[in-house]
């Protein structure tokens, strides 16, 4: 027998979980699968992450330590609002063997047409991850093209005052600190790398 977990979430606090708990619990009936946690995220969107869902979060943690074998939902929004936290998601509920049913979307892992539907998801968030990548790419190109100097403002250092520093005899951490430099910065000017 499955166990499940049930993830109801509304975004409004006037809003009710019931719907969503009684139907969800109606289709474990009919599966055979015992309900074994209830998740409620209630008057918090979809937008935000596992740092505001406290409840969603908790439900993931329980997956990873397999408490249940299947988490079941209304629908997809429910889960979440953003592509990129969907999918990172359903990796992490793939890589722990977690099956995955959403009622209005009639999908159901459990299942091999489900677990096809699973894999073109994944599938397509690989592509979209591509896309994004190789969009990313050829900005930064662009930038360096147009003459743009990428990554952080480099500080101006008082060398002199850096071997000032080092001769009276302060650590790289201390000099570090009063010069607002990174130690591995330090090291590069002491050293002459720089």
């Amino acid at each position: 027998m499955k166990r499940a977990a049930l993830y109801l979430r509304v975004s409004k606090q006037e809003q009710t979980i019931e719907n969503q708990r009684i139907e969800l619990e109606r289709v474990a009936t009919l599966k055979g699968w015992q309900i074994v946690s209830v998740f409620k995220d209630e008057g918090i969107s979809g937008s935000f992450g596992r740092g505001v869902r406290r409840q969603y979060d908790a439900m993931l943690k329980k997956g990873v330590q397999a408490q249940h074998d299947v988490v079941m939902a209304w629908d997809v929004s429910r889960l979440s609002r953003s592509l990129v936290d969907l999918v990172t998601t359903l990796d992490e509920l793939h890589a722990c063997g977690i099956d995955l049913y959403l009622h209005q979307q009639a999908i159901d892992t459990t299942t091999p047409a489900g677990k096809a539907m699973f894999q073109m998801c994944g599938v397509f968030a690989e592509f979209e991850r591509g896309i994004l990548s190789e969009r990313v790419k050829a900005g930064l190109n662009r930038a360096k093209e147009e003459g743009k100097v990428l990554g952080r403002p480099i500080k101006a250092a008082n060398i002199s005052k850096i071997f000032e520093d080092r001769n009276s005899g302060k650590t790289i951490r201390q000099i570090s600190l009063l010069h607002g430099l990174s130690v591995g910065k330090i090291h590069k000017i002491l050293s002459g790398v720089v």
